[in-house]
């Protein structure tokens, strides 16, 4: 007898249709999977048999037969064995159900029967509702992730045997619903607050400039200036997710199984730090089958890189394309994988190996030949993908001391969600393009118009500067988004004036 259910293969941060089918026969006890199986999903058969005869069952004695379709798309891991399982019953005749076909299944299980969680359910359910299931059964652990879906019905199960009857028409399995955008909506905890950071004025403006515009910021400064307690609070200052990008980032946090236990959705935009010892692959995603990386892990959030040039130049070097493309393609002998890496990248880094060298009150030990290689660590094509780059001073003692609380996080978000709905208005006819540091290069002639004061003071600023032509590019996005921010819609010379006075370290540090 011939059963067949359907489950997913993860790929990527997409899911595709797994149709499993099961054919029990006469003749000699065995069990075959075949279907490109890796090493997890061959041991399938010893976890299934186990599970069924310990969930109430009689020991199947068939030639068993499990086809997982299509042959060519390689199925990983664990997430099989409940639909096969179940599947197996109903071709044995053990279970009797008219309705099988009409439901996806994914989980792993235990010898005694129990259903455990498994990663990437959230892509597996999207992908069932796009081919039309009307539900889906996933490990109970997995439920509040799962449910976030609309338009399918998302049953948790807890044991093989609860399936079984659900199949069976004697157990009735409720489907757990969640409401996407009021998850999105109750977070909405900012962490540390901008109001604890005494002095730094033109950093916490630049600051909010690059995120209310999704632009890369490089801070330079000695130990103590602030550049990591800066950073550490620009989670606080982002503009929310939307209820289809929390969607969005959840999927990748799936895939990676990174998310927290029980959390139905990521609800913050992420803010992720590595350490400087990462890999190329760690940053930038992969392995033997390909998983997310840092940068991809951080989309549609913050990249943090805390001291820039400790990081191996290698690992510096593979973010220029996701930087300026918006995603990663990892090909490998397993499989091809295409991530998301729409990210804004904030690095902070000293001025020399020592850290001192400007500080007015340390001197400098090192060498000209020293700060040179310290500083070419960082190459040009990568510091012209950075759009704002600052020099910070230490904050004197008596400013510490006497200086009141600065403007709190609340103040300086409601700023930058008013400059991100201008250019949602903006860009609405424009598909992959939120925010100005995602405009292409045809979009800039549009959008960045200079009248003719702005287009002689930038004439003159880019060439006692020697800018790039895609650091010309970058200055024009900082300058709209600046004229954003003041509610302007034109692009003055005043913008372009303080767009260009975050490029001169480009001639202050690099030439």
């Amino acid at each position: 007898m011939l059963a067949k259910c359907h489950s997913g293969a993860v790929c990527g941060v997409d899911a595709r249709t797994v149709e499993i089918e099961v054919c029990a026969s006469d003749g000699a006890p065995q069990f075959t999977i075949v279907g490109l199986p890796d090493q997890a999903v061959k041991e399938a058969k010893d976890r299934v048999s186990t599970a069924i005869g310990n969930s109430g069952f009689k020991k199947i004695e068939s030639n068993i037969t499990v086809n997982l379709a299509p042959a060519d798309v390689r199925k990983e891991g664990p997430i099989y064995d409940l639909p096969i399982a179940v599947a197996l019953l109903v071709a044995t005749g053990k279970v009797r159900s008219t309705f099988l076909s009409d439901y996806a299944m994914a989980g792993e299980l235990a010898l005694s029967g129990e259903v455990r969680r498994v990663q990437g359910i959230l892509p597996i359910v999207l992908e069932m509702r796009r081919i039309g299931k009307r539900g889906i059964l996933v490990p109970e652990e997995n439920v509040r992730e799962a449910s976030v879906v609309a338009g399918i019905d998302v049953h948790p199960v807890r044991s093989l045997r609860e399936a079984v009857d659900f199949f069976a028409g004697t157990l009735a399995l409720e489907p757990v619903f969640s409401d996407l955008g009021a998850l999105v909506e109750a977070d909405r905890d900012g962490g540390e607050d901008f109001a604890d950071v005494k002095g730094q004025d033109i950093a916490k403006w630049a600051l909010e400039v690059a995120v209310a515009g999704g632009h890369n910021v490089l801070m330079i400064g000695s130990p103590g200036s602030g550049k990591t307690m800066l950073a550490r609070r620009l989670p606080s200052i982002l503009p929310p997710l939307t209820p289809d990008e929390a969607l969005e980032v959840t999927r990748i946090h799936s895939v990676a199984g990174k998310l927290e236990g029980g959390r139905a959705l990521v609800t913050r935009r992420p803010f992720r730090a590595p350490h400087h010892t990462v890999s190329d692959c760690g940053l930038l995603g992969g392995g033997t089958h390909p998983q997310p990386g840092e940068v991809s892990l951080a989309h549609r959030g913050v990249l943090f890189l805390d001291e820039f040039p400790e990081f191996r130049r290698n690992v510096l070097e593979v973010m220029r394309q996701p930087l300026e493309d918006g995603h990663v393609a990892i090909s490998r002998a397993a499989a091809a994988c295409d991530f998301p890496s729409r990210f804004m990248l904030v690095a902070a880094m000293n001025p020399c190996p020592c850290g001192y060298r400007d500080d007015p009150t340390h001197a400098c030990r090192c060498s000209q030949r020293q700060v040179a290689a310290y500083r070419g660590k960082i190459s040009g094509p990568l510091l012209d993908r950075i759009d704002i780059q600052l020099a910070l001073q230490p904050v004197p003692f008596r400013e510490l001391v006497d200086a009141p609380r600065g403007e709190p996080s609340a103040a300086i978000r409601a700023r930058v969600v008013a400059a991100r709905r201008r250019q949602a208005a903006r860009f609405a006819d424009l598909p992959g393009v939120h925010c100005n540091a995602e405009m292409r290069s045809r979009d800039l002639a549009r959008f960045c118009c200079l009248d003719a004061e702005a287009q002689r003071r930038m004439r003159a600023l880019l060439l006692e500067l020697d800018l790039s032509a895609r650091a010309y590019d970058r200055v024009l996005k900082v300058a709209r988004t600046v004229a954003d921010l003041a509610g302007s819609d034109a692009v003055t010379a005043d913008h372009v004036q303080q767009a260009c006075a975050w490029r001169e370290l480009d001639r202050a540090y690099w030439n």
